[in-house]
């Protein structure tokens, strides 16, 4: 309970001394799930910026998540997101990561999530697949322009396992993490952002076109709009993202003290 508190008060201190507004957790995070929350409708999203998941089909809650409870998911359910409506200011152009923990039924193509662009872009792919790998995938508005795309690691089936793809415009580089480890990369094939709008939609656990459906269970699915290190998905792997925005915020607390101090 007392770490909690602690974690809670630095959140807040954090939102207020280094100027984030203190409903939004992490500016750079777009999207968190953690499954702790249905209403009979709707999964709640916890990163302050209000994007809850209708549901649609069946999603249901689990007690058999990797941190506290999961989403179940069945095979054509997915949680709709809204994508014409969320602001241009969250959707990721210059980096993108896509975290989550996965434990799905069988070894199939399943989107974790899935975003498309009102020109018809096929935004982003963090996928499971049927060849036993995992994808990794984002592209710039069309004609087809792949930024990158990465296929690695070993698909594995009735086990968590936590994915990780992250992707910096500005480094040139995307990776791919299969529980911590660095399994695939790829340098930027073109210098272009990833597509600016998510007008035809954005889903978790189905791809727009209605492919790919996610079966079984996912955990702590986090969305960034700048690519994580290779340290921060370790962190947020191995003790969850509250805590690890706890520890960030108390870096950030320590250094803004530290200036404030220097400059008196």
């Amino acid at each position: 309970m007392k770490r909690s508190i602690v974690i809670l008060i630095c959140l807040f201190l954090t939102s207020q001394i280094v100027g984030f507004a203190a409903d939004v957790i992490d500016p750079d995070l777009v999207l968190y799930f953690d499954y702790e929350e249905f209403t009979a409708t709707h999964v709640i999203e916890k990163s302050g910026n209000g994007y809850d998941g209708k549901i649609n089909g069946n999603v249901k809650q689990s007690n058999d998540g990797k941190f506290g409870k999961a989403g179940q998911f069945a095979s054509g359910s997915f949680l709709d997101l809204d994508g014409p409506n969320v602001d241009p200011d969250h959707i990721p152009t210059e980096g993108m990561s896509i975290v989550a923990w996965i434990n799905v039924e069988s070894i199939a193509d399943m989107a974790i999530f899935n975003a498309r662009a009102k020109d018809g872009t096929w935004l982003v792919h963090p996928e499971a697949r049927k060849e036993g790998i995992y994808r990794w995938l984002a592209r710039g508005h069309n004609p087809g322009k792949t930024l990158f795309e990465i296929k690695s690691g070993v698909n594995k089936a009735n086990e968590w396992v936590h994915y990780a793809g992250t992707f910096s415009r500005e480094a040139a580089i995307a990776y791919l993490y299969i529980n911590g480890e660095k399994v695939g990369e790829d340098k930027a094939r073109l210098p272009d952002p990833i597509a600016g709008d998510w007008g035809q939609g954005a889903r978790v656990g189905y791809n727009i076109d209605n492919n790919r459906p996610f079966n079984g269970l996912m955990d702590e699915l986090n969305v960034w709009k700048r690519g994580l290190t290779e340290e921060e998905v370790n962190s947020i792997m191995n003790e969850g993202i509250i805590e690890f925005l706890a520890v960030d915020s108390r870096d950030k607390l320590a250094t803004k003290w530290g200036k404030l101090k220097t400059s008196k």
